[in-house]
């Protein structure tokens, strides 16, 4: 038991900057304190006396602000930042070294019996106020952006941001030198405005810019092989025209063929009228 203490401990830790000695830790760190309220609950929903472990999760919430039904499962290495507000359902599963802020819920969308809360496999980061909803699994090493609503399962290793909860691809990194040229030459960082976690709506513009940057070259290569042909082909002199005058009456006609050697006779115009 004093092992598993030590483990919590060492977890807080590992991801909070601000704790400074164990002492601090277990006696402020309400997160800790609903964690070892949850163990202890937990053992006796497992021995049938649910309303004795329903009374001492009230009484956790009373004390913490976190609630966390005795019936949800929870691994090694779990910590709860800040914690308040935090709602954990009855059927939530939660793998080992989760960490979740406050404000965060892991509730049901059904009001059937059985599996009704999302399953958090290892190494998964919940944001602060993020609602994940219904029977879903978050993939291990998944993350859930501050606010978002996941109420769809989450591919392991992915980022989910927004209402409704978007998946978002980490950055790779192929492209960015390229990216940071354009931006130069455009007077601004048009790229700058995503670091870790990409906004799908700066995705968009930042392919946008891109594609117009692929039509510049292309507009670019015709503009030099019309260029080119210029050079190449000289221009080419018209021959002079006839007088292309279109005679409606034999008036006309006569009036045009005036300056020829051989004017019109009558009959001829007779004959083409």
């Amino acid at each position: 038991m004093f092992a598993r203490l030590r483990e919590d401990i060492d977890s807080v830790f590992e991801r909070d900057p601000a704790a400074r000695n164990a002492f601090e830790v277990l006696t402020t760190y309400p997160g800790l304190h609903a964690l070892l309220f949850h163990r202890l609950s937990h053992w006796l929903w497992n021995a049938r006396l649910c309303w004795l472990a329903r009374v001492l999760s009230t009484l956790a919430r009373w004390l913490t602000g976190i609630e966390i039904h005795p019936g949800a499962t929870i691994g090694r290495r779990f910590f709860i930042d800040h914690g308040m507000g935090v709602v954990i359902g009855e059927t939530a599963v939660i793998g080992d070294r989760c960490t979740l802020y406050h404000g965060v819920t892991l509730g049901g969308t059904s009001w059937q019996k059985g599996k009704r809360h999302p399953t958090l496999a290892d190494d998964v980061v919940v944001g602060a106020g993020a609602k994940v909803l219904g029977p879903i699994e978050i993939g291990s090493g998944a993350r859930i952006g501050s606010n978002a609503v996941v109420v769809k399962p989450v591919p392991p290793g992915t980022t989910v941001i927004g209402v409704p909860g978007r998946m978002v691809e980490p950055r790779s990194g192929n492209g960015e030198a390229h990216r940071e040229r354009i931006a130069q030459k455009m007077g601004f960082d048009a790229y700058g405005v995503t670091s870790d976690a990409p906004d799908p709506v700066a995705h968009a513009i930042n392919c946008m810019l891109d594609h117009i940057h692929v039509m510049d070259q292309r507009m670019e290569l015709m503009c030099q092989s019309l260029r080119k042909l210029s050079e190449e082909q000289p221009e080419l002199e018209l021959p002079p025209l006839e007088s292309c005058e279109i005679a409606s009456t034999a008036e006309e006609l006569l009036r045009i063929h005036s300056a020829d050697d051989e004017p019109l006779s009558r009959e001829q115009v007779k004959a083409t009228e």
